[in-house]
Formats: structure tokens, sequence, C-alpha cells
């Protein structure tokens, strides 16, 4: 996408923590980028297993790479924040340091904005590393609980999702966002820490009225679970923690009245799911795995609630850039809608 004196700068943002491999193959991805006016800004979480030297020896030359190192893990939403401060491009990308771009993803994800002002966001079409023929995001989906999910997570590409069109939001594993947005409606919500971060500024990007493209030529794969392992504990108290604070500061009240319906419904539907040896429960094998699966979901429900009064004071902050209506949000998120048996009966 060229601007008056050439292509515009986009800026892509990497988010490392002890990754050194993975971080080496995702640079080396976008060094081999065709599009010509990128720079990279890594912001390195307090690593200590050489992520840092690596990164400055290999590819200070061959890209514009600007290091950003923190001391401790300030978390995926701090440190894309802060990349989002540095970056001087304008459109801003984010590629996790588990996952390897695509020759074409930079110029393949500028399609989605390319003359339309209302794009906001832009969706990659983002597949298994280890087996590229099976789907990992093709963005996202969400079920009225707050529990999001990625649209197609899990499918065999059979072509399914090769057409360009409007989803909800992107997975921020591997996404554009227009800079121009980000200064309206802000960053990455910090209090989130990791997990459904993308989904909070998702939903509060579409609530101030920008859309969401999806291109399926904007081909990226994703080591799954890398960072915390998908059967993580703690990954499972994000997950459950972050759906209840994004209900809080972001869902209708027509919808939030109605959570902890649609949570027991879920929950009701996994165990069922369970029952039968599918779903993700299946990754919490034995009595003793159903029990730490138990206690990290009750675990993360208490984890939220002192942060509920901090998000519904969010709720006005939300107000100052709200374009959609409640009931336009509402409709949106039921468009959206993950059905109950595909959420609770497909692992992730």
């Amino acid at each position: 996408m060229a601007g008056a004196s050439g292509p515009e700068l986009v800026s892509v943002i990497v988010v490392n923590w002890n990754r050194r491999e993975l971080l080496r193959n995702c640079l080396g991805s976008l060094q081999k980028q065709d599009y010509p006016s990128l720079e990279v800004i890594l912001i390195d979480n307090g690593s200590g297993d050489g992520s840092v030297e690596m990164a400055e020896t290999q590819f200070s030359g061959p890209l514009r790479l600007t290091i950003v190192r923190n001391q401790v893990n300030r978390g995926f939403c701090a440190a894309n924040n802060q990349g989002i401060a540095l970056a001087r491009g304008a459109y801003v990308a984010l590629l996790n340091n588990d996952a390897e771009a695509d020759a074409s993803w930079i110029s393949q994800l500028l399609r989605g904005v390319e003359d339309r002002p209302e794009i906001g966001m832009v969706a990659s079409k983002i597949v298994v590393h280890e087996d590229p023929t099976i789907i990992d995001k093709a963005g996202h989906l969400i079920y009225l609980d707050g529990q999001n999910r990625g649209r197609g997570t899990g499918q065999k590409d059979r072509g399914q999702f090769d057409r360009v069109e409007e989803v909800l939001w992107p997975d921020g594993c591997a996404c554009l966002y227009r800079a121009s947005m980000l200064a309206e409606i802000g960053g990455f919500d910090e209090d989130f820490f990791a997990y459904a971060d993308d989904a909070e500024l998702g939903l509060r990007a579409r609530i101030a009225g920008w859309g969401c493209v999806y291109i399926p030529g904007a081909v990226v794969k994703h080591h799954r679970g890398a960072t915390l392992g998908v059967a993580s504990p703690r990954r499972l108290e994000l997950i459950e923690r972050n759906r209840v604070l994004l209900a809080a500061k972001l869902f209708p009240w027509s919808l939030l009245w109605l959570n902890g319906v649609y949570y027991l419904a879920r929950i009701a539907a996994g165990a069922w799911a369970a029952a039968r040896g599918r779903g993700e429960v299946r990754r919490f094998p034995g009595i003793r795995g159903k029990l730490l699966l138990v206690f990290s979901l009750i675990k993360a429900d208490l984890m939220a609630i002192p942060l509920l009064p901090k998000m519904f004071r969010k709720r006005s902050q939300v107000e100052k850039i709200r374009k959609l209506t409640p009931e336009q949000v509402k409709k949106l998120l039921i468009r959206y809608r993950i059905p109950l048996a595909e959420l609770t009966e497909q692992a992730i």
C-alpha cells in the first residue's frame, strides 16, 4: 500500500519470553517479507535464554530492528503497548514469537485496508505449524458468556476459509491494526495480562465502529500453546478470569445479566462432552486432572471478583468512543456466536 512518498511503513511488534529458537524462526520469516517498508519492534519480557543476544547478532542488520529489554515479564498486553508507543508506521502488525509468516503476509494483510477506511483490523489465516492442513484460527467467534474461540479451530483446511470476508475480530497471534484506530480507542487493557486481550481490544474497536476483515492469503504457521502449554493451569486461569472481565467491561447489560446462565450451560455441555471423551477436558485425564480443571476455574472466577469494580468503571470510558448501540453490539455478538457443541466438543 503506497503513500505519497512510497509504500506506507508497517510496524511489526514481536513479544518474546524465553523462546530463542522459535524467535529465530519468527524473525527469519519477517526478514523474508516481500513488502519493502517494514520496521520490527522486539519487546523482550526479561528472557534469560539469550534471545535478545541472538536477535541483535543475527537480525540487527537484515531487519530495521528496535529491541526493548524489560527486566521482568510484563505480559503480552503491556509489552505490546510498549511496541505500539514506539511504532512509527501507519499500520501496526502483531506476530507471536512462536509463529512464522509466509513471505507475502504483510502484503496480503494490507489488501484488507486498501481503499477501505472503515476497516481497522485485519485477520490472518493461522494454521498449525506441525500440520499446516489444520486450521488454528481464521478470525474469531464468541460464546455469549464471553468465552471466545478461533473460527475454524481444529478443522481440516478444505478451502472453507478461502474467501475474503468480515469477521468479528482478529487473533492477536498474527494480525494488522490501523494505527489511527489504536490512537482513537487505546491499546491493550493491561489488566488482562495475557489471553482474551485481543478479544477485548477487538470488541472495543467494533463498539467504536471499526470493521474487521479476514484475508485468507495472509498465512501464518503457529506453534500452538508454546508459551504456557495448552493444558497449563495458569493458562486456564487467565482464560477464565479474562472471560469474566471481558463481559463485565464490554457486554451489553441485556447479555451481562444472563452471563451466569450461559456459563452454566457451557459447563454442563463441557461435562457431557468429557463423559464421551471429547472436548478440551480430555486434556485433563483421570480424577486428578478433572479436579485440577475444576480448581483452576474456581480460582479464576475468584481472581476476577476483585477486578470487577474496575471493569464496571471502565464501561464509562468505552461510552466515550461508542458508535454502536448496545442493541447493535448484542446483534453483532449473536451473529458471530459459536455453537455450544462446537465450543465444548472440540479440543483447541
